[in-house]
């Protein structure tokens, strides 16, 4: 297809993505899932699964495979927008006092669900066609491991934020303790690669390129009050110009060294310097990507996702042991880790429920590893499945803990010196 017949071809594509996003959202708004999860199913209905069965031309019509990689990069530019403005509204001196448990449930949310996975590969192998020939066992079983290990960050943060938790005492453990474990899980994905291709040099470039980012981090914060007065002389347009300049550069270098584009924007927006005019021309341009960009990210895994590989029983018996390997390796070591850490029974509930979601991130890291020949066709569909499963779990219980605790309570904000008096306490 060329450059000419992409662009009417893009246009029209967007159109029938929104449109289904929204028609998605209405129909599930009476079930209490939130937008982000409406996209995702979205995405599932005009793939291969839905619209390719019951009209492939049609399919083939709106998304031609030309089309896809520019589906991708347009949406990936309305993830990175996003969690630039989730990790705008996310405060460091917040986890000071949360610190801990967020590390003792990120630790557990990564060995518990890791230990289960890959022991579950190990344990069917022979049984079920879960590496493609020639790809060890060494190396299947951990990187099942590992997808069944990730929280989904930006699905986390989106729906903390849908919700209004970001000054709950639980949403602000459980950003800390994602973005710990996908940081933490994207090096060990690294990992799983090195093994694949016989070389180190992937988990390496993790590891140190996470060690610069982290000191880049800290001069910046160190130069916030200098980089306020800097915007305070800036046109709002030149200062829009040189945040999404600083912005592609971040999402670009973790990109590369193998964290993936959405740790660089979040990291990005902790550090970056707050202003009244900052924020102004912040919220000006959310709604570009919110609203037009992001959705197009969160549809594109589901128009590569076919459903209708899982026709084998014993692949559906699988599928089900991969998702209640998910759901206790992660729902359940993350609510028991944040009791062990000295929450009340009402926050661990419900860390463990938005630690439990997965969404597009597990969608990326299985995508990597079909296009590493890592798995097999059948195990990619059997890990979309329990991504699907987990993210659209996290929202209902949300709202069954809220009404088993008696009625939604306002949570009182995490202060800058300490935690609050009364961490049971929950907002919608």
């Amino acid at each position: 297809m060329s450059a000419t017949a992409l662009g009417p071809a893009f246009l029209i594509a967007v159109v029938v993505i929104l449109l289904t996003c929204r028609l998605t959202t209405w129909v599930l708004r009476p079930f209490g899932q939130p937008p982000v999860v409406a996209e995702m199913i979205a995405g599932v209905l005009l793939g291969p699964s839905v619209l390719g069965l019951v009209a492939p031309s049609w399919e083939r019509a709106v998304f031609p495979t030309d089309l896809r990689p520019v589906l991708y990069v347009a949406g990936q530019l309305g993830l990175v927008l996003f969690m630039f403005q989730a990790g705008y509204e996310f405060r460091v001196e917040r986890i000071k006092p949360v610190a801990r448990p967020a590390a003792v449930i990120s630790t557990a949310g990564i060995l518990a669900p890791l230990a289960l996975g890959t022991a579950l590969v190990w344990a069917v192998r022979g049984q079920v066609h879960t590496a493609p020939a020639g790809v060890p066992m060494y190396v299947a079983a951990p990187f099942v491991g590992v997808t069944l290990a990730i929280t989904a960050f930006p699905m986390l943060a989106r729906i903390i934020t849908e919700r209004g938790l970001t000054d709950t005492v639980f949403g602000t453990i459980s950003l800390a303790a994602g973005a710990l474990d996908d940081v933490i899980a994207w090096i060990l994905l690294a990992g799983v690669l090195s093994l694949s291709r016989g070389t180190a040099g992937p988990v390496v470039e993790a590891v140190a390129g996470a060690a610069g980012l982290a000191v880049v981090l800290l001069v910046l914060l160190r130069l916030r009050g200098p980089a306020v007065r800097v915007a305070d002389r800036l046109p709002a347009d030149q200062l829009l110009l040189v945040t999404l300049l600083l912005l592609c550069l971040a999402a670009w270098y973790t990109d590369r060294i193998g964290l993936y584009a959405v740790f660089g924007a979040f990291s990005l927006g902790v550090a970056y310097p707050r202003a009244p005019k900052i924020d102004r021309t912040l919220e000006a341009a959310a709604p570009l990507g919110n609203v037009l960009l992001l959705p197009l990210f969160f549809t594109y895994s589901g128009l590569n996702t076919d459903t209708g590989l899982l026709t084998d029983p014993t692949l559906l018996l699988f599928a089900l042991g991969c998702t209640l390997a998910a759901v206790a390796g992660k729902f359940g070591a993350c609510w028991l880790a944040a009791r062990l850490a000295g929450q009340s029974a009402p926050v661990a509930l419900r860390v463990g429920t938005l630690m439990n979601a997965r969404g597009l991130m597990q969608l990326i890291a299985i995508n990597v590893g079909l296009a590493e020949g890592v798995v097999t066709r059948a195990m990619f569909t059997v890990l979309v499945l329990v991504a699907l499963v987990t993210t659209v779990m996290a929202t209902p219980l949300l709202t069954l803990w809220d009404r088993r605790d008696g009625g939604v309570q306002d949570a009182p904000e995490l202060p800058a010196d300490g935690p609050p008096a009364v961490v049971g306490a929950v907002r919608e």
